[in-house]
């Protein structure tokens, strides 16, 4: 049986390169996109890299016709937009994977604080599936919303968390120093992603106050089952993607071929 899959926010990076995996998914179809600011367009139109592969319309954001139409829905919208059409969606029975931040956080204080919104649907933070299939792939099986992990806390969570549960690595003192390419940033025109002010530079941004870092801490504390202090600094360079983390971290009577051995035991399936 093929998945129908409708993608919600459709003109962003995300959009884009959800379309592109489900485009070589074998039982998967993308069947439907939505977005007020360029209904009735083609999602070809907006992205070009996807012309003579995919012609699906662009239609306003209607969560009655999409059940009729689709399995699944990817919702790309920015965080606080997201929660309220989230919800809707699921009201019309409708399994939803969402792109934003608004339920990956334990707390709906912590999410409150470093976003600074309040939550739309505050009843689901703390009861949402984490979509690392690595560590709950029995739960996302059956969930009817998925949060997708944030990129710099993947890059951090999949070394961290399997050292931190077998006590291997000292809880504090974590340094995370991250490389960015720009589409990290999104596709809306900024002054600090323009290709002058990027080019043939680096840059760190956020310093201490990048939304990452508490859900890099929440999810390691989560999955390793010890609380972690940890230090992020991401920084923007000149490609359009890609993260490279660099992790310093204590180590407690352990040794770079353990360190190796337990990273290979979790992940090799």
């Amino acid at each position: 049986m093929t998945l129908r899959v409708g993608i919600v926010g459709a003109t962003g990076y995300t959009a884009l390169e959800v379309a592109r995996l489900l485009l070589a998914h074998p039982e998967a179809e993308l069947v439907a996109a939505t977005s007020r600011a360029e209904d009735g367009k083609s999602i070809a139109e907006i992205h070009p890299s996807l012309a003579g592969r995919c012609d699906v319309p662009i239609e306003t954001l209607n969560p009655a016709a999409l059940a009729k139409k689709c399995d699944v829905v990817m919702c790309c919208l920015p965080h606080g937009a997201s929660a309220e059409t989230c919800k809707q969606l699921i009201d019309h029975d409708i399994r939803v994977i969402d792109f934003s931040a608004d339920f990956r956080l334990s707390s709906q204080a912590t999410y409150e604080k470093w976003y600074g919104v309040e939550h739309p649907w505050p009843e689901r933070i703390g009861k949402t599936v984490y979509g690392l299939p690595e560590f709950y792939a029995e739960q996302i099986r059956d969930a009817d919303l998925v949060a997708n992990p944030g990129c710099y806390p993947t890059s951090a969570i999949l070394p961290l968390a399997p050292l931190i549960a077998k006590q291997m690595i000292e809880a504090n003192d974590i340094i995370v120093d991250s490389k960015s390419g720009v589409s990290g940033a999104g596709r809306s025109a900024k002054v600090g992603t323009l290709y002058c002010e990027v080019n043939e530079s680096i840059a760190a941004y956020g310093v201490g106050s990048h939304r990452h870092q508490p859900e890099m801490a929440d999810l390691v504390h989560r999955i390793g089952g010890q609380e972690i202090s940890l230090v992020f600094t991401p920084h923007l360079t000149p490609m359009d993607r890609g993260i490279l983390s660099t992790i310093y971290v204590r180590p407690r009577d352990t040794n770079a071929k353990q360190v190796i051995e337990c990273w290979q035991q979790q992940y090799a399936d």
